[in-house]
């Protein structure tokens, strides 16, 4: 009887770099990536940005050449839903009715944006962004906008995806308005530093409506043609992006009976320091995973480029016996207009943070933002400054009281 293989569940970057880091050890048996998207897996952060805009092209999306899989005898089914888990006879089924057993199984499924079941949400124009296909057609859509020389979009949220197809929008000259559930965007950077976005924003000749309210979207023959607020008014869209978060995609965990963690520590699939999940051999990457940080005493669970980076490959060698626990800071980046942004580290309720302290200048946007708690640093933002992330990594784990007076100057 033939040995059952390794198998990946999902299409992002976890699923790539296990694959890739499986084979790079030295894991010569069968093995397979089952994907529900089109296909092979690849990394999401271009789609908001430089690939929405078409200054990229589609092979700048995969972390891994075509070629690669069949030179290292991997095989990938795309289009492939995978519909049960059953951990106790080590067998998916798919939505074709398809069976695959697995000898260990790695869940690396992500995550899918929250819907806005408003009247009007099933107009043509009434997008979402999160995979490759919704960004071809909401590029399509800005792109075609910018030749016929008038455009507006209306975003729908002020979180880091609307905040970056905002900026992609305006930088191909489309009118954009961003309708935000706060006072001010991106409130995981708390009130002061979503100030500095804001104003990089109106800046660059966005519209931003805080403290707003949605009610519908109003539509001429299919099409839609503006967004409904709760004071009555209509403003006028032709092109509408709902980007009001994702929720991790947990159904396959749930059903199969796999402990999952509770809201308040950041929910997804309870895992330990080695991302195994509480069934035997299943282990969970990526968006999904809520893993244990010793240096912040909770689970984390990240919706960001670097976790799927790291806990794909961190996985792949759990699977193959490591026990080292996950140890990274949670890292995400952001580029809009002329802004490049790094962030790392961690804040539970950047609006209740003790103190954020700035070195530089927020004004001429070039600063690193410090979120301390009893002068400890927790957290940091680096904008427009470059190659301190090592520095800023030690002085986290350190957990050591930083003098105000130090972090004011660790720009130099």
């Amino acid at each position: 009887m033939t040995e059952a293989p390794f198998v990946i569940v999902g299409g992002g970057l976890a699923a790539a770099r296990a694959a890739e880091t499986l084979r790079e050890a030295g894991y010569d048996r069968e093995l397979a990536i089952v994907t529900a998207e089109r296909h092979r897996p690849y990394e999401r952060p271009p789609l908001s940005k430089d690939y929405l805009r078409a200054e990229a092209d589609r092979t700048a999306l995969f972390p891994l050449d075509e070629d690669w899989y069949a030179d290292n005898a991997v095989e990938v089914r795309t289009g492939a839903a995978v519909v049960g888990l059953d951990t106790e006879s080590r067998r998916l089924t798919l939505a074709d009715g398809a069976v695959m057993h697995y000898a260990k199984l790695l869940l690396a499924t992500g995550s899918e944006p929250r819907a806005l079941p408003l009247p009007g949400a099933d107009l043509q124009g009434v997008l979402t962004l999160r995979t490759v296909d919704e960004a071809d057609l909401l590029g399509a859509s800005l792109r075609r906008a910018e030749r016929n020389g008038a455009g507006r979009l209306a975003v729908i949220g002020d979180g880091w995806i609307g905040m970056e197809v905002a900026a992609s929008a305006r930088s191909l000259g489309l009118d954009v308005t961003v309708f935000g559930r706060g006072s001010l965007p991106l409130r995981v950077l708390g009130p002061r530093m979503g100030e500095v976005f804001a104003r990089l924003h109106i800046d660059h000749g966005v519209e931003l409506r805080p403290d707003t309210r949605i009610t519908g979207f109003t539509g001429s023959a299919g099409q839609v043609t503006g967004v409904r607020t709760a004071d009555g008014a209509t403003a006028p869209a032709d092109m509408v992006l709902i980007a009001i978060g994702a929720a991790p995609n947990l159904g396959l965990a749930a059903s199969s009976g796999i402990e999952l963690r509770d809201a308040g520590l950041g929910g997804g699939i309870a895992v330990d320091g080695a991302l195994r999940t509480s069934a035997p051999d299943v282990f969970a990457a990526g968006d999904i995973a809520g893993i244990p940080s010793a240096q912040y005493g909770r689970p984390l669970r990240v919706e960001h480029w670097a976790t799927a980076l790291h806990s794909g490959a961190h996985a792949a060698r759990a699977m193959l016996g490591s026990e080292e626990p996950y140890d990274r800071l949670p890292y995400f980046f952001t580029d809009q207009y002329d802004l490049g942004m790094e962030y790392l580290g961690f804040v539970a309720d950047p609006e209740t943070a003790d103190e954020v302290l700035v070195s530089g200048s927020t004004d001429d946007l070039e600063f690193v933002a410090f979120w301390t708690a009893e002068g400890r640093v927790q957290a940091a933002m680096a904008v427009n400054t470059w190659d301190r992330m090592d520095e800023v990594e030690e002085l986290i784990r350190s957990r050591r009281r930083v003098p105000a007076e130090e972090l004011k100057a660790f720009r130099g």
